[in-house]
């Protein structure tokens, strides 16, 4: 990944964390959308939910998160607060659906900062906080202000400007957290936007890979390294 010879390759654990990135399963505007992208504005896909192919998909991941170990190492996931990524969050991490005693599952925090694009489209508008509550009541949306969407506008869109400095307020926020190792459940763009707060850092032919736009329910693991915290060798 370093293109100069004399760099690091060794970093102290207590400066790394292990972020795992997960776009949500498949929802009825993504289906709506490969048929006509007008579809996007239809109040009918309002905070679109999963469709059954988008269900399928998050328990597949489920098991694959069983099976490697991932559900008993993540300490913390964060989530948007729309439908389709609260169903994935829980369906991939939660213990809704099994037996208490069968998994630890973490804890499950919403999060506005990690949401879908925002304005325009009714998809990407979300319910209020209260009914949220009923319907994810393992999803702990304390650091949510506001009971409505104060944040969706009809008529204008969120730019990618935008959509970069919530990226890096996230990541900021997120270092500051305790937790060493994190599964983030997000939105296709937003986690592209996530990762470019990094992407200098890399070489180009890693940046591309690391960049690419993501699937449905795919998950993307990086870990990031505060720099800040290792002092240059002293010299004699």
């Amino acid at each position: 990944m370093c293109r100069e010879m004399d760099a690091r390759f060794l970093y102290p654990l207590e400066s790394c964390k292990i972020i795992h990135l997960l776009r949500h399963g498949q929802a009825l505007h993504n289906v709506e959308a490969e048929k006509d992208r007008n579809a996007l504005l239809s109040p009918h896909l309002f905070d679109a939910p999963l469709t059954d192919h988008g269900h399928q998909q998050v328990e597949n991941l489920r098991e694959r998160v069983v099976l490697s170990g991932l559900l008993k190492r993540v300490e913390l996931v964060v989530t948007s607060p729309l439908f389709r990524t609260m169903q994935t969050a829980v369906g991939v991490f939660g213990n809704e659906y099994e037996q208490l005693s069968m998994t630890n599952s973490p804890p499950i925090l919403a999060l506005e900062v990690a949401r879908d694009r925002n304005g325009v489209r009714p998809p990407d508008m979300r319910r209020n906080i209260s009914e949220y509550q009923t319907l994810f009541p393992t999803i702990d949306f304390s650091q949510i202000e506001s009971e409505e969407d104060n944040l969706w506008r009809p008529d204008v869109r969120e730019s990618e400007e935008e959509i970069l400095a919530r990226g890096l307020e996230f990541m900021k926020w997120l270092w500051k957290r305790p937790e060493k190792e994190v599964a983030v459940v997000s939105h296709g763009i937003v986690l592209q936007h996530m990762l470019y707060v990094f992407a200098s850092d890399c070489d180009e032919s890693i940046r591309h890979e690391l960049c690419k736009r993501f699937a449905n329910c795919e998950i993307r693991t990086v870990v990031i390294v505060d720099k800040g915290m290792m002092s240059s060798p002293t010299e004699n």
